[in-house]
């Protein structure tokens, strides 16, 4: 199993290889400056357990290397990383199938707890709850009961002792999961499905 980089900017991509290969030595990290490599390093290198993706790489239009990674591995963990700030591209880069989107700003620290949190909520916890077809992890049961006490991403950080970033991934992931895209819609569910 290999880690692939893509990205443009040397420097960022051997800072981001420097992390993931603290955060997991067995696994090979894979550098790339181009998207269009992507397929023949695949071939070369092994299956893929995680994408890291500049969203402003030349020759890729908007979220379009978002969407065909997600079309060709779409149980793969991708994570953007862009110097744009969050705002909009964040939100159209979670839309188009990235599971999190992180500024290159962030402290390094934040990267690393952010994209082990994606391999967290990649392995999650056991299955204990099942709602018709869906299955969710003890964590996403609680973070249901944490979205009807109010808190915000910032109080459940704290609850749980990890970081926003990685209440994001577990949010994100729990909407896929239940098919909605937002909050509210999240609630809706667990009060029509008994969760709550």
């Amino acid at each position: 199993m290999s880690m692939y980089i893509i990205d443009d900017h040397p420097l960022v991509r051997q800072a981001i290889a420097m992390l993931l290969r603290r955060m997991r030595p067995a696994s090979k990290v894979i550098e790339l400056e181009k998207f269009s490599e992507l397929q023949a390093a695949i071939i070369k290198n092994g299956d893929p357990e995680l994408f890291v993706l500049d969203l402003l790489l030349p020759g890729v239009k908007g979220t379009s290397a978002v969407k065909d990674i997600k079309t060709m591995y779409a149980t793969v963990p991708l994570a953007v990383i862009s110097s744009m700030p969050a705002g909009e591209a964040e939100e159209t880069c979670i839309e188009a199938g990235a599971d999190i989107y992180i500024e290159k700003s962030t402290p390094a620290n934040e990267i690393s707890s952010a994209i082990q949190g994606l391999f967290a909520a990649e392995n999650g916890d056991e299955e204990v709850v099942a709602v018709g077809e869906t299955k969710l992890s003890k964590r996403q049961k609680q973070l249901i009961v944490m979205l009807d006490r109010g808190l915000s991403n910032r109080d459940i950080a704290a609850e749980l002792d990890i970081s926003e970033h990685t209440v994001k991934v577990h949010l994100w992931r729990l909407f896929r999961r239940l098919d909605v895209k937002s909050r509210t819609q999240t609630l809706h569910f667990a009060r029509m499905n008994g969760l709550l």
